[in-house]
């Protein structure tokens, strides 16, 4: 199963509207980047961990959503400790857990075709400065998609370099990651194309 697919339920969280959970995603990316102390940072991921058994999913689909990005996190962590200290690799890695699992749970609780129309109603009114609400909606959207499914990848990339021996060097991890992350992002980059429309 790939992390972050949409999951049919009845909690709170996916009775919400998509545009609060878009915000509020919004909100925690930006609001983690503000804050350096790590326990804090802490808090915050343990309450984003909380908050998919409150959802209805229970430890196969957590764990689906942490595994392929054990070792990007783990990797993070020993540049941070090569370049600074244990606790400033804490802060990265709680950074960008957060994020992550917190994206995941969006997408397994909003349809995609509501997170489009929310994101379309707020960028309305930009339409007459020459923002293409569809075009920005559908690559917000697709982006959310994506940050579960380049972790993903890069757990798949991780299998197959160590069944060449390869798991102990970052650069065998790192290009592949890079060269296939890059590719998804031309296939996106088509993919809006073809679905979106200039309203001139």
């Amino acid at each position: 199963m790939i992390a972050g697919l949409y999951i049919d339920g009845h909690s709170a969280l996916h009775r919400a509207q998509a545009g609060l959970k878009v915000l509020a995603l919004i909100a925690l990316g930006t609001g983690v980047f503000l804050i350096s102390d790590w326990p804090v940072l802490g808090g915050v991921l343990i309450t984003v961990l909380a908050l998919y058994p409150v959802s209805g999913f229970g430890p196969k689909i957590l764990w689906a959503q942490i595994k392929p990005m054990i070792w990007l996190l783990i990797l993070f962590f020993a540049v941070q400790l090569w370049l600074n200290d244990w606790q400033a690799g804490l802060v990265v890695i709680l950074r960008l857990a957060g994020i992550v699992l917190f994206a995941g749970l969006v997408t397994l609780t909003t349809k995609t075709s509501d997170m489009l129309a929310a994101l379309e109603r707020a960028l309305m009114p930009l339409a007459r400065f020459g923002v293409n609400p569809e075009k920005v909606s559908l690559a917000f959207s697709m982006v959310l998609r994506f940050i579960p499914v380049i972790a993903h990848v890069g757990h798949e990339i991780r299998d197959a370099q160590r069944a060449r021996g390869l798991d102990k060097s970052i650069i065998a991890l790192i290009v592949p990651l890079i060269i296939r992350t890059l590719k998804m992002a031309d296939d996106v980059a088509d993919a809006i194309e073809a679905r979106s429309f200039d309203p001139e």
